[in-house]
C-alpha cells in the first residue's frame, strides 16, 4: 500500500495499472469496509483505465480521526480523497454508498474538482434507519447480520463474496462503522445537487433496498449532467457483485464523457 500524508495523518491507497494512459479513476468505499471492496475494478480484470482504491480514515490501513458523525466526519474524509487525488493525479472520482456521498462532499465543499463521477448504491440523502443506528450502538452482530440480509448489501452473492463482507466489517470495528451510518444519517444535499458541474453517472443495483433506485433518479435529474443506469441481479454493492457490468457500464460512461 501507499500513502498520501495529509493533516497529521496518513490515508493509504492502492494503485494498479500505473503505465496506462487513461484517465486515472479514485475508488472510495462505503461504510464499514476498506479499499478492498473494489478488488474487481483495481484488479486484472478491471476496466483498462488506471486505478487507485483508498482507505477512509480509520478503516483498513489508514489512521483513524477523532471527528463527530455528520458533517466534521465527512470533510475529514473528503480531505483524505483529495490529498490521495492530488498525489496520484487522478480525475475520476467513484464512490459507493457513504464513499458516494463523500464524492459529491468532495465536489460541493472542496477545491478539487474531478473530471466526472459514478455514484453507485447512493444518493443525496441516506437516511439510516432507527433500529440499525440503535444495533449500531447496542448490537453490533445484528447490525451486520440486517445489513447482509438479501437484497441489501447483495441480492443473491456467493458465500465467499458475503464471508469476505462480513470479515471486512468486522475488522473495521463497531465504532468507525457506527460513525459511518450515523453520518450517512446526517448527509443531505437534496438542495445542492444543482451546483454539481461535472458529468455524473448514478448506478443502481435493480435489488437494492438500501439506497433504492429513486435516490439514484434524484441524483441524474438533478445533476445538469447527470445519467443514470442500473445493474440487474445486483443489490447495494453491485460492483461486487456483477462486476462484469458494472465495470461495462463504467468504462463506456467515462469513454463517452473524457
Amino acid at each position: 500500500m501507499d500513502r498520501a500524508d495529509h493533516d497529521g495523518r496518513a490515508t493509504a491507497y492502492r494503485r494498479t495499472r500505473r503505465d496506462a494512459d487513461d484517465p486515472v479513476a479514485l475508488y472510495v468505499h462505503g461504510s464499514g469496509t476498506t479499499h478492498r471492496v473494489w478488488g474487481h475494478q483495481y484488479g486484472p480484470a478491471g476496466p483498462i483505465h488506471p486505478a487507485v482504491a483508498l482507505d477512509l480514515s480509520g478503516h483498513g490501513d489508514s489512521t483513524d480521526i477523532v471527528t463527530e458523525p455528520g458533517t466534521e466526519t465527512l470533510d475529514a474524509y473528503a480531505r483524505d480523497v483529495v490529498a490521495v487525488a492530488e498525489e496520484t493525479d487522478a480525475q475520476v472520482l467513484v464512490g459507493n454508498s457513504l464513499g458516494g456521498a463523500v464524492a459529491q462532499w468532495v465536489a460541493l465543499e472542496t477545491d478539487w474538482t474531478p473530471a466526472a463521477m459514478v455514484l453507485t448504491g447512493t444518493g443525496p440523502r441516506l437516511p439510516v434507519f432507527d433500529g440499525l443506528r440503535e444495533w449500531l450502538a447496542d448490537d453490533f452482530e445484528r447490525a451486520v447480520d440486517f445489513l447482509h440480509g438479501r437484497d441489501r448489501l447483495f441480492h443473491d452473492a456467493d458465500e465467499a463474496a458475503v464471508a469476505r463482507s462480513r470479515e471486512q466489517m468486522a475488522a473495521v470495528g463497531q465504532t468507525v462503522t457506527r460513525r459511518d451510518f450515523l453520518t450517512c444519517h446526517a448527509f443531505d444535499v437534496r438542495d445542492r445537487l444543482g451546483e454539481i458541474d461535472v458529468p455524473v453517472l448514478a448506478i443502481c443495483g435493480e435489488h437494492d433496498k438500501l439506497t433504492p433506485r429513486e435516490y439514484h433518479e434524484t441524483l441524474a435529474r438533478e445533476i445538469p449532467n447527470g445519467g443514470v443506469a442500473f445493474v440487474p441481479d445486483a443489490a447495494h454493492l453491485a460492483m461486487v457483485e456483477r462486476p462484469d457490468e458494472f465495470n461495462d457500464v463504467v468504462s463506456t460512461f467515462l469513454d463517452d464523457v473524457l
